[in-house]
């Protein structure tokens, strides 16, 4: 059995009238500095698969990484094996359909978003939303058919800068507006680093609600092992959240700084 499915995790979303929706900074698959630096790509996998979601959104996924890739294949199989793969597909659990696209370009690799889904996927757009030159960002946008509706998510990062955020939020309200059809529904999710709770009110202007259960209006997230800010956010338009919660506990808090935000969304009536 799994070991992260005993984190009170919401039973499976097979027979589910609901769109269980996952988001996860998995920080590149790595954790640590210099000769503590570990590889949890592999548990990331069995997190993947615990959450159980129909839609999976993921930030800071190495497409790949040559000196980490170096580092970690010393052996052919266990533990320190480096995937083969980029991280999405490595990730996605059988049967899931993958998109990605790259935000980040360094000296010696890639990394960016990326959407894991049980349901068919349809377009896939990037939109850079890169604000300096010191940090690469970018929107991964993406149609998903659920059940028969066409739904629209977007999946992003947002910058450290607070001046930058806005501006990115800006763009993504403008996104939001410009390019999905009125009363399409839209899922947002990822890693929004809004420490400082500015952002609402920007994509509120878009239609964009932030999914939340009763009085609870945030759900922290980051850093994992204490976790008081919530940075991981759903903003949905067109879709009622039924329930939102964070897997805890001791393995999942080794896997990457931030927590997982899983929610259950219906359809408005």
């Amino acid at each position: 059995m799994n070991p992260l499915q005993s984190s009170l995790l919401p039973p499976s979303t097979l027979s589910s009238r609901s769109l269980r929706v996952a988001t996860y900074n998995i920080h590149k698959g790595v954790r640590g500095l210099g000769p503590t630096k570990r590889l949890e790509i592999h548990n990331l996998g069995l997190a993947v698969e615990a959450m159980d979601a129909d839609i999976v959104c993921l930030q800071e996924v190495r497409r790949f990484h040559h000196t980490d890739a170096q580092r970690f294949s010393r052996t052919d199989f266990g533990p320190l094996c480096w995937p083969n793969v980029p991280q999405a597909e490595y990730l996605a659990p059988e049967g899931y359909e993958v998109a990605y696209r790259t935000n980040a370009v360094t000296k010696n690799g890639e990394h960016g978003n990326a959407l894991l889904a049980r349901w068919p996927l349809g377009h896939i757009g990037h939109h850079d939303v890169s604000d300096h030159r010191f940090e690469q960002r970018g929107f991964l946008h993406v149609s998903v058919h659920w059940r028969g509706v066409e739904i629209h998510v977007v999946v992003v990062h947002l910058g450290l800068i607070h001046a930058s955020r806005v501006r990115q939020a800006e763009r993504l309200a403008q996104l939001v507006q410009e390019h999905i059809p009125p009363g399409v529904p839209v899922v947002i999710a990822g890693d929004f680093n809004d420490w400082n709770e500015k952002l609402d009110a920007i994509l509120e202007s878009a239609g964009m609600k932030r999914a939340s259960v009763g009085d609870a209006e945030r759900t922290p997230t980051f850093p994992s092992l204490v976790p008081v800010l919530a940075l991981d956010r759903v903003y949905t338009r067109g879709m009622h959240c039924q329930s939102i919660m964070v897997p805890r506990g001791g393995a999942w808090a080794r896997l990457s700084d931030h927590l997982p935000l899983v929610v259950e969304l219906d359809l408005a009536s």
